[in-house]
């Protein structure tokens, strides 16, 4: 059984409470968004390491640590260049330069795996049908598309003969319900969505130790953004 965990960033108390959860997993999909953002970043990297049978997958937020985005308003910019520094700060450089190598995309016989889309790694398709669809396939045709970004854990058809599918969040979901999402492909091949609760106390006491880190624990207490 393969698990699939996205946008992590940093919350060890909802990775440890997925992991717990995990039961006959013996494969991992790991979708990007690791740790930046979150409140032990270094931490949730290395009880991601300890998973046996991986594929990593490189998020905006792993390509963001040697190349942040430059075109942000104004209102998130501060935040999220506050955000980085920490965890540029506590991460090891060896670790950022690993992050940063990752592949993008994973081809694989019962789906294709991305982080926003296959074209982009902040392009997300939404939950809702779209005219950028079939731009942000960039191609991609009669194919399950696994992707993460948003943090809303949908799944939906898409042009093309595509099936899109978004696990959400398991450290930062936005979709209303603040349990960690996650999903598991069965050996019969179907995925499944999960959601599993835990403590954000911690987590949110930590964040609230950063200066940029309100925002990050009104959503993690709220499941949404304030």
């Amino acid at each position: 059984m393969l698990g699939i965990l996205y946008d992590v960033h940093g919350n060890l108390s909802a990775l440890d409470a997925v992991l717990a959860e995990a039961d006959g997993v013996d494969e991992w999909l790991l979708g990007g968004d690791y740790c930046a953002f979150g409140p032990w970043p270094v931490e949730t990297l290395a009880r991601l390491r300890e998973l046996s049978n991986t594929t990593w997958l490189r998020g905006n937020g792993e390509r963001w640590l040697v190349d942040p985005p430059l075109e942000l308003p104004a209102e998130q910019s501060e935040m999220v260049f506050a955000a980085l520094a920490t965890a540029i700060a506590e991460l090891p450089a060896a670790e950022i330069d690993a992050l940063v190598g990752l592949p993008t995309l994973a081809e694989r016989e019962e789906a294709f795996y991305c982080h926003g889309s296959p074209l982009s790694d902040v392009d997300s398709f939404p939950p809702e049908p779209d005219d950028a669809d079939v731009r942000l396939l960039a191609g991609v045709k009669e194919r399950q598309v696994v992707f993460g970004h948003s943090h809303l854990q949908f799944r939906r058809s898409g042009p093309n003969d595509t099936e899109l599918v978004n696990p959400g969040s398991v450290g930062m979901p936005l979709d209303g319900d603040p349990r960690a999402a996650w999903a598991v492909r069965l050996d019969s091949g179907q995925l499944e969505f999960r959601r599993t609760s835990y403590d954000v106390g911690p987590a949110v006491a930590k964040i609230r130790g950063y200066d940029w880190g309100e925002l990050v624990a009104l959503r993690l207490l709220n499941g949404r953004d304030p």
